[in-house]
């Protein structure tokens, strides 16, 4: 690699870092906006214009506030644990596209960080790596409001990850490939390409599961404050705390842009050849992206404050009883389709 790529590479890097941190206070901010519209409250007025500076505020009270570690913990693991889950969440969106590419002095750019041949099993390797974190927080934390959490966050993450994972293979079958870019080029054309309508079925399992693997509600149960305190975060506090903070939410967000690329076309505009517009096309593709993002982080919040919490039963009930064999029937018509389709 010559030099001006590995400066591209490490500008991409930056910039996907920024706009995750970025977003990752924005969607703080918007959690709380929304759920005190939605309950008819203000939400944060006080930290500069209609409370927008609110998200700057908490960072700087976490890293003021003291940083307590309790008696009887396992040290080294204690500290460990919250950098297992947040350094997962920050790198899953290395190999997710984001745009179009671009063409500066005469060199192609993808606007994506790393173009893997094999993106999604990536993706679901760190997506596995991340529940470690959880589960060593709570074993180390010598508490056993943390260990239920922990131990409640390997047994969701089982139950839902098969089911996820086998709802990506029918989308894996359609494209024929693992990479990112090739699924993306397969819905390209009209909205009707999309992989939400040749695969409804795979995309409502895909974002049940979604929500169970990034622990929010309905499927808050690793945390479950009428129960647990805290989970597996309780005996935590400053920083430490607020990297588990920012994982949850880089995990939404990286979430809400595989199901975009998986399902709804990723950065592809409808009925618009953005190759063919050059700069504007670039700027229409990254738009698109964000805006279909936007759309599936405000369903996260919405969802939250909609519907209550399942029980624990109910949770592998859903995942073992109904998405999993779900997900296996649609692989079998999928495969069905796709052989009758390849005979004839």
């Amino acid at each position: 690699m010559d030099l001006l790529g590995f400066i591209i590479i490490l500008v991409k890097v930056l910039v996907v870092f920024a706009a995750t941190m970025i977003t990752v206070m924005g969607m703080i901010y918007a959690e709380r906006r929304v759920s005190a519209f939605m309950q008819g409250r203000l939400g944060p007025n006080r930290v500069g214009p209609k409370g927008l500076l609110q998200p700057i505020a908490d960072g700087i009270k976490f890293f003021m506030k003291e940083d307590l570690i309790p008696g009887g913990v396992d040290k080294p693991i204690y500290i460990l644990a919250p950098a297992i889950l947040l350094i997962p969440a920050l790198m899953t969106f290395a190999v997710i596209p984001f745009g179009s590419s671009i063409t500066i002095f005469g060199r192609e750019i993808a606007l994506q960080v790393a173009d893997v041949n094999v993106g999604i099993l990536y993706i679901l390797a760190l997506t596995s790596i991340g529940v470690y974190g959880i589960v060593l927080a709570g074993w180390s934390s010598n508490s056993k409001y943390s260990l239920l959490g922990g131990l409640r966050s390997s047994a969701q993450l089982i139950s839902y990850e098969l089911a996820m994972g086998l709802a990506v293979v029918s989308i894996i079958l359609l494209a024929g490939s693992l990479r990112l870019n090739d699924i993306i080029a397969d819905q390209q054309g009209h909205f009707l390409s999309w992989n939400v309508f040749k695969q409804p079925l795979a995309f409502l399992i895909f974002l049940v599961a979604v929500y169970a693997e990034t622990n929010r509600l309905p499927f808050d149960l690793t945390e479950a404050e009428q129960e647990l305190v805290g989970g597996y975060h309780t005996e935590y506090s400053s920083m430490k705390f607020a990297m588990f903070f920012m994982a949850e939410y880089a995990n939404m967000i990286t979430a809400a842009a595989l199901t975009v690329t998986l399902f709804f076309g990723g950065w592809d505009v409808p009925f618009v050849n953005e190759n063919s517009l050059g700069l504007v096309g670039v700027i229409l593709s990254v738009l698109s992206f964000i805006f279909k993002i936007a759309f599936f982080l405000f369903l996260f919040i919405w969802t939250r404050w909609t519907f209550p919490r399942f029980r624990y039963d109910q949770l592998m009930k859903l995942g073992w009883k109904v998405l999993l064999p779900l997900a296996l029937v649609n692989i079998f018509l999928t495969g069905g389709y796709l052989t009758l389709a390849a005979l004839s």
